[in-house]
């Protein structure tokens, strides 16, 4: 079966929860994700804490069976553990701590994923990058981006310029709107030069 891709599950990265200030003591919150093509939400709620003996990140949530309808109840706790930048501070990482295969994974890492009902790492799950399933034609143009995720971006440009220079999220939101334009008029062109080709070995 193919494996999917890191790009189309739920995931949590420690750069967003260091960014949010969770470790600093304890801190609760929530995370909400937004589905780029339907627009439903779906969100979990999370404890951080970072205290002397208790570095861990609690995962809670209610999940809904898409067959029976059933609500099933989720609180488990992910370790955290860190190493020492180069210059100055530390770097909080998760320890996965699920197991494949019977092996317990273990892996220090960086984001953790939801394929299915818990949090793990990539590993754990075999999930690829949506840039190494792309082959042929498709790996010189690159993914399709949808509409619904340019315009997101979009919305998220509060302001253009800051200083004379063109901010973060507007020069992401230009980088969106380059890729996905090239994208679809790359493929577009390619399966136009490709419908030609059939129509002339039929005229034949």
């Amino acid at each position: 079966m193919s494996k999917t891709e890191v790009e189309n599950v739920k995931k949590i990265e420690a750069s967003f929860l260091r960014k949010h200030g969770y470790f600093k003591g304890w801190r609760n919150g929530t995370i909400t994700w937004t589905s780029g093509w339907s627009g439903d939400k779906s969100s979990v709620g999370i404890e951080v804490s970072t205290l002397d003996g208790e570095n861990y990140l609690r995962i809670h949530y209610t999940q809904t069976d898409h067959f029976s309808g059933d609500k099933k109840d989720f609180d488990y706790k992910i370790p955290l553990t860190t190493t020492l930048c180069t210059y100055g501070g530390e770097r909080y990482w998760f320890i996965c701590p699920w197991y494949k295969n019977g092996v317990y994974c273990g892996k220090r890492v960086a984001k953790l994923y939801k394929d299915g009902d818990y949090f793990a790492c990539r590993h754990c799950y075999n999930l690829t990058y949506e840039s190494r399933k792309l082959s042929g034609v498709a790996k010189s143009f690159g993914r399709i981006i949808s509409i619904p995720e340019v315009e997101k971006a979009r919305e998220e440009v509060k302001r253009m310029y800051y200083r004379g220079k063109p901010t973060k999220k507007y020069l992401r939101y230009l980088k969106l709107e380059e890729q996905s334009e090239i994208a679809f008029y790359g493929m577009a062109m390619h399966l136009s030069g490709r419908a030609d080709r059939i129509r002339n070995r039929k005229s034949i």
